[in-house]
């Protein structure tokens, strides 16, 4: 099976800042992968009244059917087209798993924000961790989608052409960037985008530009949302300056921004 993208889905991703790939895995991954993550979970699978928490953070998973999703020839066909041959590192490992319940309480990490890349001062301290013009250390951010997923099921929120404001506001700070707190307070200040919700089927990716501003959002459905946020990572920075290498899409994104 080929996922290879149109021109039309190419010039999307360049323009609004992702690209939503259906049936990138199967449902059977999908599902062994839940049977792993539930041994987790302080709750009961099958009692509801268990979940009095509207999010339960997870991590870093390295069994088989993790490392499957994300590993077909069919996907790195679809990362060549938007980085680069031999610009990206196959993913070993699928974390983090922010999993949502509706749990009748409001989560407290809904805020818009972008995700950053490359550690700060302290490395253990996340938001003092850093995204610069040329996304030092990620080439995406994919939203990953381990059960089915509908507008009541806390879908996150993606702000369409966002990445562009943000390449804007990185642009002048250079190598070094600005932090995850930095950005965030200057989120409120960018022009106000279209919203789409990442919807969809269990098995359905959607690659962002890792400039794109998004946000969490409280489950209002019946069923808990397992969604992986992994970065596709980079085998070194971006290019934006060098006409003669040539630019990805990625890299077209952020011109077309600085311009």
């Amino acid at each position: 099976m080929s996922y290879l993208l149109s021109k039309k889905q190419i010039e999307q991703f360049i323009h609004d800042g992702f690209v939503r790939i259906d049936n990138a895995f199967s449902a059977e991954l999908a599902n062994a992968a839940l049977a792993i993550l539930w041994q987790d979970i302080p709750f009961d699978r099958f009692s509801p009244e268990s979940w009095t928490e509207p999010v339960i953070r997870l991590g870093m998973y390295t069994q088989e059917p993790f490392i499957k999703s994300l590993n077909t020839p069919a996907l790195y066909a679809v990362f060549d087209q938007l980085v680069g041959a031999n610009k990206w590192i196959p993913c070993k490992s699928v974390g983090s798993f922010p999993v949502r319940f509706p749990a009748g309480k409001e989560p407290n990490d809904i805020g818009k924000h972008v995700d950053v890349s490359f550690p700060g001062d302290d490395p253990g301290n996340y938001f003092e961790w850093r995204a610069n013009i040329k996304s030092k250390g990620r080439a995406l951010l994919m939203l990953v989608l381990y059960s089915d997923v509908s507008s009541d099921d806390a879908p996150t929120v993606i702000c369409k052409r966002s990445h562009l404001d943000v390449a804007k506001l990185l642009y002048p700070e250079g190598d070094r960037g600005l932090s995850f707190m930095d950005l965030a307070a200057r989120l409120s200040d960018l022009p106000n985008r279209d919203e789409v919700l990442a919807t969809g089927k269990a098995g359905t990716i959607y690659l962002c530009h890792p400039f794109l501003v998004h946000s969490a959002q409280s489950h209002k459905g019946t069923n808990p949302k397992f969604m992986a946020q992994p970065p596709l990572l980079l085998r070194s920075e971006l290019n934006i300056m060098d006409q003669e290498i040539g630019f990805s899409p990625v890299e077209q994104a952020i011109r077309l921004a600085i311009d």
